[in-house]
């Protein structure tokens, strides 16, 4: 359990694998669709799961040069595990389990 929670332990890291899990995506459209997510930590993620092996960047030789990343065998055996953990968050929200608790006011 270690060594998967060592890949999906970063902030944003089960999102931005549920959103490869698709197919190929470019920089721009990772953004967009992974709300609340800055440019800086997006970029930050993505180099992290390309040095992890998870995230395999391909780059286009077009005028400018196009890059695309997808998910590496290692990142598909992983889309499983993020698919349970959808299937039990969307569960919690049916069941009204899923909201977070009211804080207490200090006083």
């Amino acid at each position: 359990m270690g060594a998967c929670m060592a890949l999906l332990g970063g902030a944003w890291t089960p999102n931005l694998i549920w959103q490869l899990s698709g197919g190929p995506r470019r920089f721009g459209a990772l953004h967009k669709d992974i709300q609340g997510i800055s440019a800086k930590m997006l970029s930050a993620r993505l180099r992290e799961l390309e040095a992890k092996r998870v995230v395999i960047r391909e780059v286009s030789p077009t005028s400018p040069p196009s890059v695309a990343y997808t998910l590496s065998a290692l990142g598909r055996q992983l889309v499983p595990v993020i698919d349970a953990m959808v299937r039990v968050g969307a569960g919690l929200l049916r069941d009204g389990r899923g909201r977070a608790s009211p804080r207490r006011r200090s006083r």
